[in-house]
């Protein structure tokens, strides 16, 4: 278990040698790997089903010597001993970083305005935001009457929850859904005390700030009220987690006697809760990565009654809202890969009734659509970024193809998107936009005249973005692809000697996109002298949906890791850093990017940061009773599959760790994630510490009290991100000088 070693540390200062420590009998300890125990693992159907050409294997069986990992209940002390191994080992190796975590962590806050405020946004007779204190660790939900925002500066401020109480005597707090009722009178949240994303309503009454004794548990998120604050509707969630049920719930009674009004049985489906801007329609519906079926219930009609907009067709995609009696549909009917912008009746809501409003435009990509009373505002993706059109309406909700368009932003670069808007019958559109040297801003869009009004600029202290550049890069992928990067780093930093320090962080699945918007956790790294890099690679969805269903998925997947590979080397070739200076960064999915790329091109990186990685692609996709499995299939396959089996073998970074060097890894993980089990990072960190041939470090950190998002609390999540980053620059030699502790490094 331990090692004893006798030596003398010396260092040279003034030429002169110094003895500073003679440690004897120094213990120090091993990197832990857990005991391999033969396991069988099962792949495939009793029974060969007629699938087309996609037959299940007969059932067979694979080794998993580290399966044992595994426990659902979180409780076995065995592993919990390991994992608390896996901390005591990197808590050992990083201890000589101390001082510098402290000073990252000193850093970072004195960047953060603690006590701050979102922009208010006006919803009935209030006008509504939330709000940080110094000291505090989480958020407090207000709200003050006025007619205006020029008013808000007197107006007396009534705070209806405040986060930090709840918090108190938790490890994790996470609170979603806070919605006032329609009358405003009553307030619904939801709270989850371990980070496994179970959720409990509570509901408490603003006119004298009691708690009602309405207590839902089991639920999947937050709630959507009915017509008034009589009601409220919510889901649940299977033993996978999947949110499959529909109920409703009458204030004042017990659960026992909620009524459910919905069953989502496929298991490939989750089952969502939206609610039209005007309050009258709620949209229950069902989805996958590849198909939709929304319903509606009319709050307004006397009984609760679900109508099925468009039945599910696999491939079909849609999303509604309403206005006047019309539905506002996006889809991807009609080979529109992009959605196309549809219209119909509420009363024939079919897809034989939708008629498109503006002509399909493949660079043009709809992800959401806001309807107010004079006006649609679109919001989407074009050359790359994210974009905001508007368009006006008539009475009858037809429109004038000539008033379609595009909100222009100052910026080469940017993120923009629709923030919170709760009025119906206004002129004006809240917005957000932020861009990697531009932090956050909130400005009112006049639909009317096209100009923009400054409702509040986040600030960032101690920062000037004049000192910053941001610029845009192409990578050659091994197609021919041209692969975006976004770049950033300090205008003194030099870019072209080869040798600068640089950090490459990507994402690549589900489409989902990370812009170029600012990153205030980034600038340690960029005050000294890092370059900062964000791989668009396939898998994500900035170049529109095709960048990611016919690029980056299924059959396709290993273009992400690809893509990635050759972002990496586009930055060593072009004299930006070189593989003993460059680190990389993934999460969740990401983690999964960052294990394959480990694999395929173990020479090209210094410093890898995993966190949450989903790393055991083949194990945990085979298994339908593990949160997130089944949806799973219309993304990565399903390798019960003969088509998918051999693929994702292919790739799975646990499954292909071989007799390699590999890089310093970092991995992080929670204990209670319900989207990437602990086990799949504890697994891998031991086969590769078994089977690498190297002497760098894999290193684990796993929190014992949360789940897949980290921290709840801002304090702990800066420390978190200071400890992560300390080990990435100690792995690029920039640690700095006054915080260099050579004693206490082993």
């Amino acid at each position: 278990m331990f090692k004893y070693t006798i030596q003398t540390i010396f260092r040279i200062h003034n030429g002169k040698q110094q003895i500073l420590r003679n440690m004897t009998s120094l213990a120090k300890l091993d990197a832990p790997i857990a005991p391999q125990k033969p396991h069988k693992v099962a792949f495939g159907k009793v029974e060969n089903e007629n699938r087309g050409e996609n037959p299940f294997f007969p059932l067979r069986y694979r080794d998993d010597p580290w399966f044992w990992l595994r426990d659902d209940t979180r409780k076995n002390e065995d592993i919990l001993d390991h994992l608390r191994k896996e901390n005591a080992y990197t808590e050992e190796k990083t201890k000589h970083l101390t001082k510098f975590q402290k000073k990252l962590y000193d850093e970072h806050i004195s960047h953060l305005k603690e006590t701050d405020e979102r922009p208010p946004y006006p919803y009935g007779q209030y006008y509504y935001y939330t709000k940080t204190v110094k000291g505090l660790s989480y958020k407090m939900h207000c709200r003050k009457t006025a007619l205006s925002l020029e008013e808000l500066a007197t107006a007396a401020e009534e705070t209806i929850l405040d986060e930090n109480k709840i918090a108190e005597g938790h490890k994790q707090c996470v609170i979603k859904g806070v919605k006032p009722s329609p009358d405003h009178t009553f307030l619904a949240y939801s709270v989850d005390f371990k980070g496994d994303e179970t959720y409990t309503v509570k509901l408490l009454n603003l006119q004298n700030g009691e708690y009602c004794k309405d207590v839902v548990e089991g639920v999947a998120g937050g709630i959507q009220w009915g017509k008034d604050n009589n009601t409220f509707f919510y889901l649940s969630q299977d033993k996978a987690k999947r949110p499959y049920k529909l109920w409703k719930h009458i204030v004042g009674t017990e659960q026992k006697d909620d009524i459910c009004y919905y069953t989502e049985e496929d298991e490939v489906f989750w089952f969502g809760l939206g609610k039209s801007k005007d309050g009258r329609y709620l949209f229950p519906g069902s989805g996958s990565s590849e198909t939709s079926e929304i319903r509606f219930i009319d709050l307004h009609a006397e009984e609760t009654k679900l109508v099925v907009i468009q039945p599910r067709e696999f491939g079909l995609r849609y999303d509604v809202e309403h206005r006047e009696g019309m539905l506002f549909i996006w889809t991807n009917m009609n080979d529109a890969i992009n959605n196309r912008l549809m219209v119909t009746s509420i009363d024939k809501p079919g897809k034989e009734h939708w008629k498109e409003i503006i002509p399909y435009d493949s660079t043009r990509k709809i992800d959401e659509v806001e309807v107010f009373k004079n006006f649609i505002v679109i919001q989407g993706r074009q050359d790359g970024l994210t974009q905001i059109w508007t368009m006006g309406l008539n009475e009858d909700s037809t429109v004038n193809p000539q008033s379609f368009k595009k909100i222009q932003f100052k910026e080469e670069m940017y993120e923009c998107a629709i923030s919170t808007n709760k009025v119906y019958d206004t002129n004006f559109i809240r917005t957000y936009y932020s861009s990697l040297t531009t932090p956050d801003q909130w400005e009112d869009y006049n639909f009317n005249d096209g100009t923009f009004k400054l409702v509040k600029q986040k600030e960032c202290l101690n920062f000037d973005s004049s000192l910053y550049v941001c610029k845009r890069l192409f990578a050659k992928a091994n197609d021919g692809t041209q692969i975006p990067m976004s770049m950033v780093h300090r205008k003194t930093t030099k870019v072209d000697g080869g040798n600068t320090p640089t950090m490459l962080y990507a994402y690549g699945s589900y489409g989902i996109c990370i812009d170029p918007c600012f990153h205030r956790m980034i600038l340690p790294y960029l005050d000294r002298g890092m370059v900062y890099v964000i791989a668009h690679i396939r898998g994500g969805g900035e170049m529109g949906r095709y960048w990611y269903e016919e690029q980056g998925k299924y059959l396709n997947k290993r273009n992400t890791f690809s893509d990635f590979i050759n972002c990496a080397e586009h930055l060593v070739e072009s004299k930006v850093t070189n593989p003993d200076k460059l680190s990389i960064e993934g999460r969740s999915a990401g983690g999964l990017l960052m294990g394959a790329v480990l694999n395929m091109r173990p020479d090209l990186f210094k410093i890898a940061v995993a966190g949450v990685p989903f790393v055991d692609c083949v194990n945990t996709m085979c298994d339908p009773s593990i949160p997130l499995t089944t949806g799973e299939w219309e993304e990565w396959g399903n390798p019960n599959e003969s088509k998918y089996f051999d693929y994702m073998l292919s790739y799975s970074p646990y499954d292909n760790v071989r007799e390699q060097p590999y890089p310093n890894i970092l991995i992080t993980s929670g204990l209670y994630d319900p989207r990437v089990a602990y086990w799949e990072p504890a697994k891998w960190a031991s086969k590769l510490r078994t089977m690498k041939t190297d002497n760098n470090d894999v290193l684990v950190k796993m929190d014992l009290d949360v789940g897949h998002f980290s921290a709840s609390d801002r304090y702990k999540y800066i420390r978190e991100k200071s400890f992560e980053q300390s080990i990435v620059m100690d792995y690029l030699g920039i640690v700095d000088e006054d915080c260099k502790d050579d004693d206490a490094k082993l």
